[in-house]
């Protein structure tokens, strides 16, 4: 399969994975396609599986890329304990679909009070046309999780905050790729991108985890 065909393979379930998404993963020795003698990835139906297999543990598991693939690792070495177990595959694509603040509210086991306070402070990204990305449901999942140990959506302000900083960053080191014309630029600014959100998210995690280990 050529990469054209392995996003078209997953577009039904992650329609926003890109070629540079998939670069990346490469680089981080995740999936290893087969190289053409003129240079050309080619998958197989096993990589695409191997794809869908950390695409979901990322966006359902919140796994980082290093757990992922030690128990890659482990259900390459045979060990049958390490495989998840059997996912039922949803009935519509979320990943590009646009949801309401009542619909979230629903699928977040929310109050739409809490989601419409995550929208004013910011945790919560409404669009022009007032509706919230698929995305946003995690977040109000999230917030519902920590409000049980009393922490509020106004808590919540100063960590939206970082992140925008950590972007910015990262949108510093990859702007001289992206203002290139060429294709391969932009692609090399995308892969970047993803990289150094990576991470940055880990170094976070990190320093989190110190932290609360001290407590």
């Amino acid at each position: 399969m050529r990469i054209s065909d392995v996003l078209r393979a997953l577009a039904p379930e992650f329609g926003d994975v890109s070629h540079s998404k998939l670069r990346f993963l490469e680089e981080q020795g995740l999936i290893t396609p087969v190289r053409t003698p003129s240079g050309y990835r080619q998958y197989s139906q096993a990589d695409v599986e191997r794809l869908r297999y950390v695409l979901t543990e990322q966006r359902d598991s919140y796994l980082p890329l290093k757990v992922i693939k030690d128990r890659l690792a482990a259900m390459d070495a045979g060990d049958d304990e390490a495989r998840p177990a059997p996912r039922l595959a949803p009935a519509e694509s979320s990943a590009r679909r646009r949801w309401t603040p009542e619909q979230v509210a629903e699928a977040a086991g929310a109050s739409p009070e809490l989601v419409e306070e995550l929208v004013r402070v910011g945790a919560v990204e409404r669009s022009g046309h007032g509706t919230l990305g698929a995305g946003s449901v995690d977040v109000v999942r999230i917030a519902v999780a920590l409000s049980e140990h009393g922490i509020e959506p106004r808590h919540l302000r100063t960590l939206r905050s970082a992140a925008d900083r950590q972007v910015a960053l990262a949108d510093q080191v990859v702007a001289p790729w992206r203002g290139r014309q060429s294709q391969s630029a932009h692609g090399e600014a995308a892969a970047m991108a993803a990289e150094i959100g990576e991470l940055l998210t880990r170094l976070h995690a990190i320093w989190v985890r110190q932290g609360v280990a001290d407590l």
